[in-house]
This record gives structure tokens, C-alpha cells and sequence, in this order.
């Protein structure tokens, strides 16, 4: 693995075309656009990101980010079924664009089905991934007074604190939540380690509003109503 000086950023993401949960989910309307078209438009916007690109097997998808600003990336069957990994599909994205649009020193790999996030959010995990030197960089959001539960033997039972010994809020130590929206890390961990994590690890703190993502028919409506409340849209 190895960390180079910084080059040209490129920002991917994968979106398949088939979704069982949303049919077209990349595609479904989210405040007048599809809802590529808002991760597009956040990495395009973002101060130190040169490339955006969008890796699909949709001609429609392809369409819709082409529309938005993306260079559209044709992901191959192999790696397009419903257990391909999203860093197949990074890795592919940054091999067919690296000789082309390159090099790269940086990749920011981002979830479509995230679209609650600001271009102010890639810039600023951009500066500490430089600032801190780091070769993987995850976005988090803060997770308060979060008490976990699971079904024992004999009935509920918590998982990480004891509930006859409840402590003072100020007594939690800070924990944080993967929240998915995106990466940002040097690409020798795609080709080397086919992974999104790895060397040096930092953070990227998010607002607790933007860790809502559209998994379900539901959280469209949820994310939509966030974003207008919140002037994104």
C-alpha cells in the first residue's frame, strides 16, 4: 500500500440497476431529480474533486448521471449481480478512467442511496485527508444515549450497558455511526487490498440529519422532507 503525493480526485459511485427493494431506486424522483443526480451534483460542486464519474450496468442510470455532470462508466455483468462488492465496481471505474482522466492520488467513493450531504462535507473531509496524511477516511455521524437490546433466552436483554446501573449521560463515551455516505482513500487499497478501509483510518463528523439513506419506499418521503427543511433542495 502505498501514499503518494496527491493527484487528480476522483469521485465514483456505483449504482446497479437492479434494486429489489425500490425498483429503478437510483432513478426514483427525489425533489424534481433522480435521485443520482444529487451525488453527482455534490461531488461535481466539491472544491478539490476533478472527476466524477458513475459506474452502472443501466443505460438509464448512465443517462441520468451523464445528465447531471457524471462520466458514465460501463460496469461490466461480472461485477453487476446482487453480491458484487462496491469496490469491484471503484476499481473498475478507476482502472478505465486512470489513463484517460489521471493519474489519481485520491478516490472519494460515494452511496447514491445517501443523498442527505453537502459539497461543503467531501471539501472538508478532503482537507483533513490531506491534513492528517491518512490513507482511508470514513464519514460518521455521532451516535448520543444509544442503548442496545437484543432477544435472550429468558426475553430482552441489553446488549451494551446495564440497566440497574444506568449512567449520566455525560458519563457515555462518544461513539459514532458508519453512516455510508462516503470514502475517501488512495487507491492502492482498491488494487491492492480490494478494500474501501485501511493504513492510517480517520473520520469525517457529519450532522446526525444527514446519516438517513433511501433503503426502503418510506425513507423517500423521510429524506425529502429533510432535505427541504434544511435548504438542500
Amino acid at each position: 500500500m502505498t501514499r503518494v503525493t496527491p493527484g487528480r480526485t476522483l469521485a465514483v459511485v456505483a449504482a446497479r440497476g437492479g434494486s429489489k427493494g425500490i425498483p429503478h431506486k437510483n432513478l426514483i424522483d427525489l425533489c424534481g431529480k433522480p435521485l443520482i443526480a444529487w451525488t453527482v451534483m455534490q461531488a461535481a460542486a466539491a472544491r478539490g474533486v476533478d472527476v466524477v464519474a458513475v459506474s452502472s450496468d443501466s443505460d438509464q442510470i448512465l443517462e441520468a448521471a451523464e445528465a447531471a455532470g457524471a462520466v458514465g462508466v460501463r460496469r461490466p455483468k461480472d461485477i453487476s449481480g446482487d453480491l458484487a462488492s462496491s469496490e469491484s465496481a471503484w476499481l473498475h471505474a478507476l482502472e478505465h478512467l486512470d489513463g484517460k482522466l489521471g493519474p489519481f492520488g485520491r478516490v472519494v467513493a460515494l452511496q447514491a442511496t445517501s443523498p442527505i450531504r453537502e459539497s461543503s462535507d467531501i471539501e472538508q473531509a478532503l482537507a483533513t485527508f490531506e491534513r492528517e496524511e491518512l490513507d482511508s477516511l470514513l464519514s460518521v455521524c455521532e451516535v448520543e444515549d444509544y442503548f442496545n437490546w437484543r432477544i435472550g433466552a429468558d426475553g430482552p436483554e441489553p446488549i451494551n450497558y446495564d440497566f440497574r446501573n444506568r449512567r449520566m449521560r455525560q458519563q457515555i463515551e462518544k461513539r459514532y455511526l458508519e453512516n455510508g455516505s462516503f470514502y475517501v482513500l488512495i487507491p492502492s487499497l482498491l488494487r491492492e487490498h480490494n478494500n474501501r478501509l485501511g493504513g492510517k483510518i480517520g473520520m469525517h463528523l457529519m450532522e446526525r440529519h444527514k446519516m438517513f439513506q433511501i433503503d426502503r419506499p418510506e425513507d423517500i418521503k423521510l429524506c425529502a422532507a429533510i432535505m427541504r427543511s434544511y435548504g438542500y433542495a
